[in-house]
């Protein structure tokens, strides 16, 4: 899809997600989100050294932001149930396989749990 060919708002976060005025938007034109982004710059003016990604196609924009993050020297996390793709295999690869040689997995319940927990601490 060429640029400027998609509706009006498709890209329109929906109001559930309660985006705050400090949140960070990222618009993506490649497969990670740190390519041509500012999003490597931007983590790191903010003393940031952990990530939790998520997305919508587990084996290719996911797995990628993931490699990429672990590439930059940050620490990934991976909620493996806010994550889903197309081909079934290759996501069940990706949890299995891959995701576990780039940082820590789990679900959301149990990465906001040890968040609550260390701001608890």
């Amino acid at each position: 899809m060429q640029e400027g060919s998609c509706p009006d708002g498709w890209a329109d976060l929906v109001p559930e997600l309660n985006r705050q005025p400090r949140d960070h938007v990222v618009t993506k034109t490649t497969w990670g989100a740190f390519r041509n982004t500012g999003l490597e710059e931007y983590l790191k003016s903010a003393g940031v050294t952990q990530v939790v990604i998520a997305g919508v196609s587990t084996s290719i924009g996911v797995d990628t932001t993931a490699r990429q993050a672990y590439e930059i020297g940050l620490n990934v996390t991976l909620a493996i149930d806010a994550m889903t793709d197309l081909n079934a295999d290759a996501h069940a690869n990706s949890i299995a396989r891959i995701f576990p040689r780039l940082g820590e997995t789990g679900t959301t319940k149990e990465i906001i749990a040890l968040l609550e927990t260390g701001r608890a601490g």
